[in-house]
């Protein structure tokens, strides 16, 4: 615990010099570049029971690269900027837009694994057996870390907040 509040000052204190008061979308701030999104699908049973659609309606992030490893590859990248995602159920056509416009300081390991330090809402896919929240799509939003082993397994430590179930909302 005491860790996971030791990181999230951590990013409070990096954000609060390294976040640019004005990042248009489509434009860049000194060392900040777009982030784009993908739109992406995941086939029934996989996250949902059903199959489902997700593609940005709002997408005006950016990233900043804070620090590289020795091959030049990104060590550590703060993310940040609105981001609303339509996630739909193909299925029915049901969907949700949802907010995942968290702030993120990722920390890309040589291992293949991540570690990311987030305030706000992230967009989290846990397959079966695939993290420590049950299979589904979530908005995780709050002060939080979220680990990411070099096999994929999502270990979210919650500081404050709260987990939307997707999956649910357009069941």
């Amino acid at each position: 615990m005491r860790r996971t509040v030791l990181a999230l000052l951590t990013l409070a204190a990096v954000l609060a010099g390294a976040v640019p008061a004005v990042a248009a979308p489509g434009s860049t701030t000194k060392g900040w570049e777009p982030a784009p999104s993908a739109p992406w699908d995941v086939a029934a049973g996989v996250r949902c029971d059903f199959p489902v659609h997700g593609e940005p309606v709002v997408d005006d992030v950016v990233q900043r690269v804070l620090d590289t490893h020795p091959d030049g590859s990104a060590k550590r990248v703060v993310y940040t900027g609105d981001l609303v995602v339509r996630v739909t159920n193909t299925g029915t056509g049901s969907f949700y837009d949802a907010d995942a416009g968290g702030t993120a300081v990722v920390d890309y390991r040589t291992d293949g694994s991540q570690h990311w330090s987030v305030l706000g809402p992230v967009l989290v896919g846990v397959g079966e057996s695939g993290g420590n929240l049950p299979r589904s799509l979530y908005i995780v939003d709050g002060g939080y870390t979220l680990d990411i082993s070099s096999t994929g397994y999502k270990t979210v430590n919650m500081v404050y907040g709260t987990q939307d179930d997707l999956c649910a909302r357009i069941d």
